[in-house]
């Protein structure tokens, strides 16, 4: 597959990752009666199993010894697996306690942040209506953050560090299972342990079935649903220039504040409308930006 085909195809895959995880906060609100750090650790927990059992199925029990075996890529794996445990934590905390539209707002930061990263850091270059693009999505996360009420810290925190763990995989020289599965690993001793001390103290009541069969199926589909778009985003990081992933990013975000509104009640006044205004107009821009460039790639292919 050329370097185009795969571009194309990453950035599909990154759609398709995007979108689960903007309409996310529907599978975590049927969950609403498990606590929201339980609901964390039985994510990580089922998450690393049944990708563990994947890759061993596919390729034998080798797998995790040659990603241990590079002490660089293990150390990197190790902390990209932190950063999104703690992202997971937060963001699922955020969702069950009504904090759904701040939520949106860090993931509506977080992609500037990726275009900051990319453009300083690893040398990417913006065309100027994606400079203009990013500089009206700028101006609406500072509208959206100086009009907010309150300090976003919730906003603020879940963009950096999922910022940083993109960075991560970015410059992670491995297949995009066999990463989410060894940092994945690097979290299931611990969450294992808090896990079964929640139980055993009687906290909490999944092997008790205290919130029920189904409430429990729920809890490890929620594995599945973790393992997917995460699988996803690491193929597309490694293939796709993290500016675009950045912008494409906007989706999750997007899905997430409608349901914040328009299911789950929260407010959204005319300052908010006026910040995501200005962010979906750069959004646009960059989308038929991005068109234009790719019909004059196809016409020069075929002159």
């Amino acid at each position: 597959m050329n370097d185009a085909a795969q571009s194309r195809r990453g950035t599909w895959i990154a759609v398709a990752a995007f979108v689960i995880w903007g309409l996310m906060p529907l599978y975590w609100h049927l969950l609403r009666e498990v606590p929201s750090l339980q609901i964390v650790l039985h994510r990580a927990i089922w998450c690393a199993i049944l990708v563990a059992a994947w890759l061993t199925l596919r390729h034998g029990r080798g797998w995790l010894r040659e990603t241990i075996a590079q002490p660089r890529l293990a150390g990197m794996l190790a902390l990209s697996g932190v950063l999104i445990a703690g992202n997971w934590s937060l963001y699922v905390w955020a969702v069950n306690s009504g904090h759904v539209v701040e939520a949106s707002l860090g993931y509506f930061i977080n992609p500037l942040l990726n275009v900051v990263i990319g453009v300083l850091f690893l040398r990417e270059r913006l065309s100027p209506p994606q400079w203009i693009a990013v500089a009206l999505a700028a101006c609406g996360v500072a509208w959206l953050t100086f009009n907010y009420g309150s300090f976003p810290w919730i906003a603020l925190c879940l963009a950096g560090s999922f910022a940083l763990y993109g960075l991560i995989r970015k410059f992670a020289a491995v297949e995009a299972v066999k990463g989410l599965g060894v940092e994945n690993l690097f979290v299931f001793g611990p969450a294992l342990l808090a896990l079964a001390w929640f139980e055993l103290r009687g906290g909490g009541g999944f092997f008790s079935l205290r919130w029920g069969g189904i409430t429990d199926v729920l809890l490890v589909m929620g594995g599945a649903l973790t393992a997917i778009p995460l699988i996803c985003f690491a193929y597309a990081v490694r293939r796709v220039p993290l500016t675009v992933v950045g912008l494409l990013q906007y989706i999750g975000p997007t899905l997430q504040l409608l349901l914040g509104v328009f299911f789950f009640g929260e407010a959204f006044g005319a300052d908010r409308a006026a910040g995501f205004g200005f962010i979906w107009a750069g959004l646009v821009i960059f989308a038929v930006d991005g068109y234009l460039q790719a019909r004059r790639r196809i016409v020069a292919q075929q002159a």
